[in-house]
């Protein structure tokens, strides 16, 4: 595994914002069940959209890159798939074996087998199994705790009412959205309990919309009414991703001179635009260029402390358990049970890896507490192969003479270039094989 050493560090200068994850696995997919060529602009290409990719491809369809725009590729879709002939593997990611699983039912005959690395292998499938099943598809795990891999059977989606369970993961619902469309008969999805991560649907019917198909649904998000229509093929171009600028920006906030992220796109929704308000309410210097698409970070000597509820936007606790290291009072961070589903349970390990570096921390069911730090020590952090914790473990120990982050090799997930995008903004950084 390799590992990164980080010495103190002062950044200053411009990044460019990569693609949205969340917005190319969803323009993907959906382009994969629009009859005819689709162009998707500006993707974000790195482990797990290649895994959505892959499994669309092994679906049966067509996807390459434009001969005229290295920065797109071509997708031709359809809306009823042939038997694959080989395994699906989703990598690391629980958007594309989610997202899969229900196109999977769309296969003419035959079975489909969804599997992914150790980590995915560990994500609950268990409420989103039992909505396929209630819907008339044969779907279940190969073990007793319904996680991957998965069996599908196709033949497709019979439809009726189906009742959810929406604490875990609203990609249970994305995944139903995007392909029920095509079920022989209407369906009614109920949501049981409390949505989390709301937002991520929310780009899920506009990234539907964009390809020609409105979904009917209340406004808490917990009831939809899906009738059966079809996906147009369109060109679509993915805005920037504020879960990966959310990173940029606490870097800004602890280490930074000047910071300008520049391509975010505030046109389409993105639950972890919620950054910004927060790094406002607890002091930060940060302002906004909706009409240029840019965000600047001054560094920030101490901030406020401030109780967050992210609920709705649980990929933020990374950054904002770092950028509590420059707080003089307590900060809250709640709503987030959800995050302990992730790629790792992130609760739990940045409360004992924050730890190392001297932060009194306290885990809680649904969040954490951080308390103000006097003095941080150098510390070697595991970021137990989990991207955004390397990632923010790494920004976090430039406020340390010197600390060591494992598991580099997790940034190809969502940030190919994040280790270079730093090193050009002054990060003292050397890697490890």
């Amino acid at each position: 595994m390799a590992s990164l050493e980080i010495y103190k560090s002062c950044l200053e200068g411009n990044v460019k914002c990569p693609p949205s994850k969340s917005y190319t696995h969803r323009a993907i997919a959906i382009a994969s069940l629009a009859e005819g060529k689709s162009t998707i602009s500006n993707p974000l290409i790195s482990r797990d959209t290649m895994a959505t990719i892959s499994g669309c491809q092994i679906l049966g369809v067509k996807i390459e890159k434009s001969n005229e725009n290295v920065n797109c590729i071509q997708i031709v879709g359809k809306n009823q798939f042939e038997t694959p002939k080989d395994i699906i593997n989703a990598e690391n990611s629980g958007t594309t074996i989610r997202i899969l699983t229900s196109m999977a039912s769309l296969v003419k005959n035959g079975y489909t087998i969804l599997t992914g690395d150790e980590s995915l292998k560990t994500r609950p499938m268990k409420p989103l199994i039992s909505a396929l099943n209630q819907l008339g598809v044969h779907a279940f795990s190969s073990n007793e705790k319904n996680t991957p891999p998965l069996i599908v059977k196709g033949g497709g989606i019979k439809g009726g009412l189906v009742s959810i369970e929406g604490g875990i993961s609203s990609q249970f619902i994305s995944s139903l959205l995007i392909s029920c469309i095509y079920s022989l008969s209407d369906i009614d999805i109920r949501v049981t309990g409390n949505q989390v991560s709301i937002p991520y649907i929310i780009s899920t019917i506009e990234t539907m919309k964009k390809f020609g198909v409105s979904i009917k649904h209340d406004k808490e998000y917990l009831n939809y009414n899906i009738t059966n229509t079809r996906y147009h093929p369109t060109n679509f171009t993915i805005p920037g991703d504020f879960s990966s600028a959310s990173l940029i920006i606490a870097a800004g906030v602890l280490c930074g001179r000047k910071i300008s992220i520049e391509g975010m796109n505030f046109h389409y929704p993105q639950g972890d635009m919620e950054i910004i308000d927060i790094v406002r309410k607890m002091g930060g210097d940060i302002t906004v260029n909706k009409g240029k698409g840019e965000v600047i970070i001054y560094g920030s000597n101490s901030l406020d402390g401030i109780e967050c509820n992210l609920v709705n936007c649980p990929d933020l606790l990374p950054a904002i358990s770092i950028i509590s290291l420059k707080s003089r009072k307590p900060v809250r961070i709640f709503g987030i049970s959800h995050a302990r589903f992730k790629e790792t349970d992130r609760i739990s390990i940045i409360t004992k890896e924050l730890r190392k570096m001297g932060v009194n921390i306290s885990e809680k069911e649904d969040g954490l507490l951080i308390n103000p730090v006097t003095c941080l020590k150098n510390a070697e952090f595991d970021s137990h192969n989990d991207h955004r914790l390397f990632m923010a473990f790494t920004i976090a120990s430039m406020l340390t003479n010197k600390s060591i982050v494992r598991g580099a090799e997790s940034i190809d997930v969502s940030y190919p270039s994040f280790l270079a995008e730093i090193k050009r903004l002054g990060a003292n950084v050397n890697l490890r094989e």
